[in-house]
């Protein structure tokens, strides 16, 4: 997935240090990019670019960039003193991510040598200090990361920018199709599309289920049994479910689904969708294991026609791609409030994608309750312990929000012979009753996207790429300074509307 894309590095300075002093600042330039690319820790090619010594250069390079496909973001760094008036125009058109390298290429002062040459040479003290007045002049929103260059501490942040970058680019002109409308009178599922294409790049239109039901129909007998096969190599599939089984055939109208929609979102160059139990026509039963498994493949998901946690579930597989655990559709479902032991039960009716399953899922199949339909297939699972977050994109009318709770996943201590879906427990941070209530007051869905993989960096740096709200409820969450932080971001937003 981040095989085509590049972050270009961009290296300022002047001539007024003379030839010498410009040959070694390539020279260092392209030393840090090489050791960048050799270290393993940025998960997309840095390519080096040559040193920018002029307004006209610094405007070439940032049109250059802007209509380069590979390029996700720029890395700028300033080693000697390059005078910011220079970089207004390339700033000015700049349509790509920017993170602002504070750095310098020796770690220590030499200190028995260091002369007026090696301090006109290295000089990014001096001259990061005024790329970034400019920018601050220019209310440019960027990523800004200071240290030494090859401390793994400074590398990981850089890994988490590029990340958010790939994220970013992968929603620019991104397709989204809900099957359907949204579920009757839910508000927090509805948007401004067309704002989120202007601010996201992606757009939202619906297909009628009539359309996916015809790919459905187009599916032959043979695919679905060889996906059914499939299904019985992967998964432990229910008694009901095998060969002989007297509920196979669920399994089989399960497959026809899975490679219907698999085909209409592959022809119709789709990222995610959206489906609802209100709006099944023609179809034998909700999407389940069909959902669970194109989520697993990367496709974005939200249910009862939630694009916009469709969207944010895609940027963050994007986001995550290679990192160890996955990225999940999620609902706050139920609550367990033993004193000693508060926790969230998290699930939905079907779809928890198994990129965060503990263990090998079950292929079950089991009554839905809702839509009048019959039994869906499902995978059911339980979801392993450790550090995690949810994230939710709201429209607050005026503007959109991304609000990230961080979490603590529990491994569950109690069998759920009962419930047929997959589940996760969570403890909020800073606490059951705080992350609850500022999740409440700062307006968050009921949907999210769960993740094991990425953190709050990361979609902090994502929020400021799309230049939206970013609120975080964390392990220092203070709700009377939470309220106020939230009263300050409306009168914030008002003002620069």
């Amino acid at each position: 997935m981040f095989s085509s894309y590049e972050v270009w590095f961009l290296t300022g300075s002047q001539h007024l240090y003379g030839e010498q002093t410009l040959l070694e600042v390539a020279e260092h330039s392209a030393a840090i990019v090489q050791a960048l690319n050799a270290s393993g820790n940025i998960p997309v090619k840095v390519v080096y670019k040559p040193v920018l010594k002029s307004p006209d250069e610094i405007y070439a390079i940032c049109q250059e960039l802007n209509t380069s496909r590979a390029c996700i973001g720029v890395i700028a760094w300033m080693h000697t003193f390059s005078p910011a008036k220079m970089w207004i125009g390339g700033l000015k058109i700049l349509q790509k991510p920017l993170l602002h390298l504070h750095t310098q290429f020796n770690r220590d002062i030499p200190w028995s040598k260091i002369d007026m040459d090696f301090m006109n040479l290295n000089q990014s003290a001096h001259g990061d200090r005024e790329f970034g007045f400019m920018m601050s002049r220019m209310r440019m929103r960027r990523k800004v990361v200071t240290g030494y260059w090859a401390d793994p501490a400074v590398q990981q942040q850089i890994n988490h920018w590029t990340r958010a970058a790939a994220g970013w680019a992968d929603w620019q002109g991104a397709r989204f199709v809900r099957f359907g409308d949204n579920m009757r009178e839910v508000a927090v599922t509805e948007g401004d599309k067309v704002e989120a294409q202007l601010k996201f790049g992606y757009s939202v239109n619906t297909h009628g289920v009539g359309d996916l039901v015809k790919s459905i129909q187009q599916v032959s007998d043979a695919e679905a049994e060889a996906l059914c096969k499939e299904y019985e190599d992967s998964y432990k599939l229910s008694s009901l479910l095998t060969k002989d089984g007297k509920q196979r055939s669920s399994l089989t109208e399960a497959a026809r689904i899975e490679l219907g929609m698999r085909r209409f979102l592959v022809e119709g160059g789709f990222k995610g969708f959206t489906d609802t139990f209100e709006d099944l026509h023609g179809m034998a039963q909700l999407p389940g294991i069909a959902t669970q498994r194109l989520m697993a493949d990367g496709y974005g998901f939200g249910g009862e026609g939630d694009w916009k946690t469709a969207a944010l579930v895609r940027a963050m597989k994007v986001m995550g791609h290679g990192l160890k655990g996955g990225n999940s559709f999620m609902e706050d479902y139920t609550y367990h409030f033993d004193p000693s032991n508060q926790m969230v039960l998290g699930a939905h009716m079907l779809e928890i994608c198994p990129s965060i399953a503990h263990g090998q899922p079950s292929c079950e199949v089991h009554p839905l309750g809702i839509g009048g339909k019959a039994d869906p297939v499902r995978l059911v699972f339980n979801v392993d312990g450790g550090a995690a977050l949810n994230a939710s994109i709201v429209d607050m009318g005026n503007r959109f929000r991304l609000l990230v709770n961080e979490v603590e996943a529990v491994t569950p201590v109690h069998d759920l012979p009962k419930l047929p879906v997959a589940r996760v427990l969570w403890k909020p941070y800073p606490d059951m009753q705080t992350g609850c209530t500022a999740w409440i007051l700062a307006g968050g869905a009921h949907h999210t996207c769960y993740s094991q993989n990425l953190g709050a960096e990361q979609l902090e740096d994502f929020a400021d790429m799309a230049e939206i709200e970013f609120v975080l409820i964390g392990k220092k969450t203070n709700l009377y300074q939470f309220k106020n932080d939230l009263r300050w971001s409306d009168v914030y937003y008002q003002i620069n509307s």
